[in-house]
């Protein structure tokens, strides 16, 4: 257990904060929350990085906390009527996906793509869109589905990341 893994775990610790803030009608300090989440997200990254503190628990761990937290952003969205339930299921499909096929083949001792150059954008694409959402400009909906469009390319690039990394070298 490192700085960076901790950071990593107070996100999933920040998803009911943000649930109790957003479900009592502090939308916009939900909202905060969620940014605190993401910039624990970049710190933790950055410490890792830098400080030569990547774990495999932490490559398995930050996109899940991210995912698990998106996911309920997108619950609370949805169950709120503040985004139509054909965006909110594009979105379940994506990170249902990612997190499932992820832990699949982690366990199956497969290694894991660690987030990338698009992953990062998509995160920041999201947070953006929430943002609008929360603040109701009129586009904001639109903005969505562009973002719901580019995390489904960056999950395809996380794909072929993946078999990729996992090939197998045939020996002649």
């Amino acid at each position: 257990m490192n700085i960076p893994n901790m950071l990593t775990i107070s996100r999933f610790v920040l998803i009911p904060v943000y649930l109790m803030f957003f479900f009592n009608g502090y939308i916009k300090i939900a909202f905060l929350v969620l940014l605190v989440a993401g910039l624990t997200d970049i710190l933790d990254g950055y410490l890792a990085r830098t400080r030569g503190l990547i774990t495999p628990v932490g490559v398995m761990l930050d996109p899940l906390a991210d995912k698990c937290m998106m996911i309920m952003v997108v619950i609370s969205l949805l169950v709120s009527g503040m985004i139509p339930w054909q965006a909110a299921a594009a979105m379940f499909v994506r990170d249902l996906g990612m997190i499932i096929g992820s832990a699949f083949f982690h366990f199956r001792g497969k290694r894991t793509v660690p987030a990338n150059v698009m992953g990062k954008l998509t995160t920041v694409l999201y947070y953006l869109a929430i943002l609008f959402i929360v603040f109701e400009l009129h586009f904001a909906i639109t903005y969505l589905w562009f973002v719901i469009a580019v995390s489904f390319v960056t999950s395809f690039i996380y794909i072929i990341e993946f078999l990729f990394l996992n090939r197998k070298v045939k020996q002649p």
